[in-house]
């Protein structure tokens, strides 16, 4: 399924609205670094696929825009880790962890 995703800089996170709830990941960006620090999906919204689509959508975000990622977030490291595509990007590869 795809969703909308809004980019919410003075919330500073990526932001999905769905059914009254919203999920999102925080980040934190300084000239071409973008630090993913929090994934956060209400229950009600668990099981349909939103944290794996806001993950994709931060990390094509940050590729498309030149942007090297830092995966603070557990959530957005095991994205990375399961889904080697988007490790060129990362600063922390997952032999550094």
């Amino acid at each position: 399924m795809k969703y909308e995703l809004i980019d919410n800089p003075a919330k500073s996170r990526f932001e999905i609205h769905l059914n009254d709830h919203v999920a999102f990941i925080e980040y934190e960006r300084k000239d071409k670094v973008i630090a993913y620090t929090h994934t956060e999906v209400p229950k009600a919204l668990g099981g349909k696929g939103i944290g794996s689509y806001l993950a994709k959508s931060a990390l094509e975000y940050a590729a498309s825009n030149n942007l090297n990622v830092i995966p603070y977030c557990p959530f957005i490291k095991v994205f990375i880790d399961k889904h080697p595509s988007y490790q060129a990007n990362s600063l922390l590869h997952p032999k550094d962890a």
